[in-house]
């Protein structure tokens, strides 16, 4: 796979860049930056290489059909401010452009076509759909990991047609998701939370036959602990998922990976309760466990602290009301200083961990933070992607 910086003359050439710009919006306003921060230095690369940057990105679901609620506008005007230049965004119907009238003004170095989704033949990875915005540039950079698990004409049909290259976050993404795979420091740990274990359980039976331990919290715990006999009262939990867990704990076993759960929680009656900790064995019926407990913690800091390697997925309770935020933010504090300190490398994944990790101001302080979503998961699973396959 191709590094756009092996690119050696990249003066004048018109670059279309494959982004991940599908950030959270309301009323016309971006309300998380993380994916538009996570751009800057691709975006700044190719400026700095005199490249012209034709931006091919997407926001939400509008199925095939222009919908001014999943404009790219707001967008435009944060990367605008961010990079102190004047952004053009192409509302024209894209089957109508031409290569040599995009950049007619000079002073445009960075132009956005509209929501690529306002198109069906996007997702339906039309060829002739893919050759036409292959003739809108000179080459093209996948710069957009999270959208690489999708059959979709900008991610892997547009290769066929254009010198390709992976881009900086892509590379990125790629080189630190090795480090949780085929490149591991050992002892290595996964912290996975979450509420279902079937929409995990591809890549937690993938993790037991690389990782040394794999600790479960959040309302997946409540599964383990449903599992293992202990009363979980109200507690969110999964129906029917004892033969899977039965075979998590099969895996683990024939692969000396030791699998942890809550020794203690914390519980309330319902979702705006003050927090209340408790033993496994004094929960009652009308209890909810919201968050796992301080011995629990502990004993993350123990395993942890022995471990070269972290990968974690899922917060550890229902941050959203900060009295079951604890459990996250002692595990953020504990891999951040770890961190810090070079004694780990730690990877975050999941839009949940990381709004946990940003709320508490530890975003900048993992080694690696993946907004990945899907394509995350799936590379751990070991499946193959074919935006990156693309570029191979």
């Amino acid at each position: 796979m191709k590094n756009i910086r092996d690119q050696e003359n990249l003066a004048g050439k018109i670059v279309l860049l494959r982004l991940d710009l599908n950030v959270p919006l309301k009323n016309n306003n971006v309300i998380d930056e993380t994916r538009i921060d996570k751009i800057i230095p691709i975006i700044n690369f190719l400026l700095d290489n005199n490249a012209k940057i034709l931006i091919i990105s997407h926001v939400g679901r509008p199925n095939g059909k222009k919908n001014s609620d999943f404009s790219l506008k707001p967008i435009c005007l944060n990367l605008e401010k961010k990079i102190n230049k004047k952004i053009k965004l192409i509302t024209t119907d894209l089957h109508e452009l031409k290569k040599d009238k995009l950049f007619t003004d000079k002073k445009k170095e960075v132009i956005f076509l509209e929501n690529i989704r306002f198109y069906k033949d996007e997702e339906a990875n039309d060829i002739n759909f893919a050759k036409h915005l292959a003739s809108l540039g000179d080459l093209y950079v996948n710069d957009a990991f999270s959208c690489s698990h999708r059959h979709h004409a900008s991610v892997s049909r547009i290769t066929e047609f254009l010198p390709s290259y992976a881009g900086l976050q892509l590379q990125s993404e790629i080189n630190a998701l090795k480090k949780i795979t085929t490149e591991i420091k050992k002892p290595s740990t996964c912290i996975i939370g979450g509420s279902k274990i079937s929409t995990k359980i591809g890549l937690i039976k993938n993790l037991t036959f690389k990782l040394d331990n794999l600790i479960f919290v959040g309302g997946m715990a409540n599964n383990i602990l449903n599992f293992k006999g202990f009363e979980t009262g109200k507690s969110l939990k999964e129906e029917n998922c004892e033969d899977t867990i039965n075979d998590i704990f099969n895996n683990a076993d024939i692969n000396s990976c030791k699998i942890y759960y809550p020794e203690d929680v914390s519980v309330g009656k319902n979702f705006d309760s003050v927090s209340q900790v408790k033993s496994l064995n004094e929960i009652s019926d009308e209890d909810m466990i919201l968050d796992i407990g301080p011995k629990t913690i502990e004993n993350i800091n123990k395993i942890l602290c022995k471990s070269k390697t972290v990968f974690w997925n899922g917060p550890a309770g229902y941050f959203e009301n900060t009295n079951f935020a604890n459990g996250s933010s002692e595990i953020a504090k504990i891999i951040d200083n770890r961190s810090k300190e070079n004694y780990l490398y730690s990877v975050v994944g999941g839009g949940d961990t990381i709004a946990v990790i940003n709320k508490i101001g530890y975003l900048n302080n993992f080694n690696f933070v993946s907004t990945a979503g899907g394509a995350f998961l799936e590379y751990l699973e070991g499946k193959e992607l074919p935006g990156i396959k693309a570029l191979n």
